[in-house]
């Protein structure tokens, strides 16, 4: 049926009002939306629809995804992102270890936090392997010989020569370990089978056993892990690590002295 003149008027009208609409649906965005226009954190419900008639969201979220509407900045007061800034890597440490096997690690300072869904900061420290070389390491390749403190060195002998009683007045010295080592062999004795893993030990280093430097080999290193065996048990042997030393100081009964 042919539309009459008239007709043809309302018809055009009419697509136009809903082209309008359309138009001015699609030109909302986050400004037109009903209450709330803006949403916190992730809302897939805080969306409207953009010009090119695709989905634009009106959430915090989309700062992080890049699908806010346009008008999103302005009416929802967000300002412009800004991406952290760090400083220069600043000086490796030293090596973990004095001897050995070690790690060292360097930092950075955040300059600038990033703000209104800027570039997050990227890593802050760095940590790279490292071969402790101290000039104590030859300490800590000294085997110590350790007896029971019930072995005395120091007997009153009235034979000895007069510089061996001088040596005797030396001031004793107690180095205290934590036993991380201990052989199966030191089970079979009795002043040895108590040396189990983890346990505290002094032993008492007295001027009999000590060398020309004042100290008794095999003292060890602290936070070092050095290693023991007793003198009169073939197998008996571990490793420690010292945690101090206390000088002019006696070893309490059943303790173990350097030999």
């Amino acid at each position: 049926m042919a539309l009459s003149h008239g007709d043809k008027c309302l018809f055009v009208c009419g697509i136009l009002a809903m082209m309008v609409l359309l138009v001015q649906r699609v030109e909302t965005g986050c400004a037109h939306r009903e209450s709330p226009k803006c949403c916190p954190g992730r809302n897939n419900d805080c969306f409207e629809l953009n010009r090119r008639m695709t989905i634009c969201y009106c959430d915090t979220y989309c700062q992080k995804t890049g699908d806010c509407c346009e008008d999103y900045p302005t009416v929802c007061h967000i300002s412009a992102a800004i991406d952290c800034v760090v400083s220069s890597w600043g000086s490796w440490s030293e090596c973990s270890q004095l001897c050995g096997a070690g790690s060292k690690e360097r930092t950075r300072q955040v300059i600038t936090p990033p703000r209104n869904g800027g570039m997050p900061c990227p890593d802050l420290k760095q940590r790279r392997g490292c071969f402790g070389q101290s000039p104590v390491c030859s300490t800590a390749k000294e085997v110590a010989k350790i007896l029971p403190h019930s072995f005395k060195r120091n007997f009153k002998d009235p034979w000895r020569r007069p510089h061996m009683l001088m040596k005797e007045e030396k001031p004793s010295y107690c180095a205290y370990f934590q036993l991380k080592q201990a052989s199966a062999a030191c089970r079979m004795n009795l002043w040895s089978s108590h040396m189990t893993r983890e346990q505290p030990v002094c032993v008492e280093c007295q001027g009999d056993a000590m060398g020309r430097t004042n100290r008794c080999e095999g003292d060890g290193l602290e936070t070092t892990r050095t290693f023991w065996t007793a003198a009169s048990l073939p197998g008996c042997q571990g490793s420690w690590v010292r945690e101090r030393l206390q000088e002019d100081c006696r070893c309490p009964e059943h303790s173990f002295i350097f030999v």
